[in-house]
């Protein structure tokens, strides 16, 4: 956790004060009714609520700093509601959907809450947060926190949060699931980058999701550079896999400044002689990110690629020297196509390598086909031919099917843009369709003929 940043703390305090001289606190103050509560909230929390965004954007490893801060009677209770959202939904679930860790931020949230002057206003708006924070939490955990208020109602309260339905995991995961459906356009994610060994695989998860949401959803990670270099250069995690991985989503997803990318260029190259097995451990965690994410965008991969020294003579290296010829000259160059093969007879057919070599060409044909317009369909004939090499190259189902789903999805585009049946655009894409899909077996004769048949519509009784 960050220290809040003066202008933060400066823009904090401007907001405090305009909500402690506003008018619609003293109605409030005067009455203390619902509606009047609701238009102060309605008037200020929108302010808060942009200067959350601008953190979470800007820097987010001040945003606990920034909550705490919200911890303020000067504030009236306001934002507390989303604050506890986020911190239920930040945390790590495991299999057994329960917390793997306590979340002590959710309970210190909690506690304020129950001590808020306006606690009776703020408990209108919690209780759906409490409940599934609860949920995920442990019987003692729940226990311990309520035996820290003191007030007999406000125990009560929380006491009735913890529902028995939620015993049961389906339940608690439904109830997550739906949950988070609220907060699927919000931004809140954080993390606290590991010093020690036990934080680094104690947190592992979180830190995972956190760098990819980062990298998803464009926002501006300069504030992360010191904190990656120094993840990186903390040679206490290099006995370990799990900062293997999290070494190779930084190299894929965010570029460093010379420092850094050399930084990983040598880790890399020390893990190459010291850590046992690390070829494969590093194939492996490259194919394992292929299937989870589908497809890596292309300066990913070279990123990575460029940061992975040729020194060595080993598998990464080979890899890498295959993956240089199918960038410098483009997929569908012969060389690229011969290198390839070359690169794939020399593995065993089913290894990481070539799972991971098959996921690289597929990216390239999947960002070609998928951004194809239909007046180019030569260039798909084209393209088709070069498909067809690495098809028999590799001679696996998977990559067949997965080509086969793609092309499919492009000649019904084609279909709906080219319907006249006796037109020349048709003709050459139906002989080229029969043809090269029965050649490749990605269609039999009989589902050819549906795929060109005309669907009549039904006349109306």
């Amino acid at each position: 956790m960050e220290a809040l940043h003066p202008s933060y703390q400066e823009h904090l305090d401007k907001l405090k004060t305009a909500i402690q001289e506003s008018e619609l606190l003293s109605v409030y103050l005067d009455e203390e009714g619902d509606d009047e509560y609701k238009q102060l909230v309605d008037t200020f929390e929108p302010h808060i609520h942009q200067l959350h965004e601008s953190v979470t954007y800007h820097n987010p490893l001040q945003l606990l700093s920034l909550e705490k801060a919200l911890l303020d009677d000067g504030f009236e209770g306001m934002y507390i509601p989303r604050l506890l959202g986020y911190t239920v939904l930040r945390g790590y679930v495991g299999e057994d959907t329960k917390f793997s860790k306590p979340q002590d931020h959710f309970q210190d949230i909690i506690l304020y809450a129950c001590s808020s002057p306006n606690f009776e206003q703020i408990q209108k708006r919690i209780g759906q947060a409490i409940q599934i924070g609860f949920a995920l939490s442990s019987d003692i955990w729940i226990s311990n926190l309520i035996n820290k208020v003191d007030n007999k109602k406000v125990r009560s309260y929380l006491q009735g949060q913890k529902l028995y339905r939620f015993q049961d995991q389906k339940q608690r995961q439904s109830g997550l699931v739906k949950y988070r459906k609220q907060f699927q356009s919000l931004r809140f994610m954080t993390a606290t980058f590991p010093m020690t060994k036990q934080e680094l695989n104690g947190d592992f998860e979180v830190m995972r999701h956190f760098l990819k949401l980062r990298y998803d959803q464009g926002f501006d990670n300069a504030s992360l550079l010191p904190h990656l270099k120094s993840f990186i250069g903390n040679k206490e995690f290099y006995t370990e896999q799990n900062f293997i991985e999290l070494l190779i989503r930084i190299g894929l997803y965010y570029p460093l400044d010379d420092e850094g990318s050399k930084m990983i260029t040598d880790v890399v190259d020390k893990l190459r002689k010291d850590y046992p097995n690390f070829d494969e451990v590093y194939h492996s965690m490259i194919n394992q990110h292929w299937n989870d994410v589908k497809q890596i965008p292309l300066d990913c991969e070279k990123r990575l690629a460029a940061l992975i020294s040729r020194k060595a003579d080993d598998r990464l290296t080979k890899y890498y020297n295959t993956l240089d010829v199918v960038y410098g000259k483009g997929y569908v160059h012969d060389h690229a196509i011969a290198a390839v093969g070359e690169y794939y007879y020399t593995n065993e057919g089913r290894s990481n390598d070539n799972s991971n070599i098959r996921a690289a060409v597929f990216s390239q044909v999947a960002t070609f086909l998928s951004n194809l317009d239909t007046d180019s369909y030569t260039d798909y004939f084209e393209i088709q031919k070069t498909i067809s090499q690495y098809i028999d190259a590799f001679s696996n189902q998977q990559f067949n099917l997965d080509v086969k789903n793609l092309s499919l999805k492009y000649i019904k585009k084609l279909l709906k843009v080219y319907v006249d049946k006796r037109g020349r655009d048709y003709q050459d894409i139906k002989k080229f369709v029969k043809t090269t899909f029965l050649d490749l077996g990605f269609m039999t004769d009989k589902q050819l003929v549906e795929l060109f048949k005309t669907k009549r519509k039904k006349k109306a009784e």
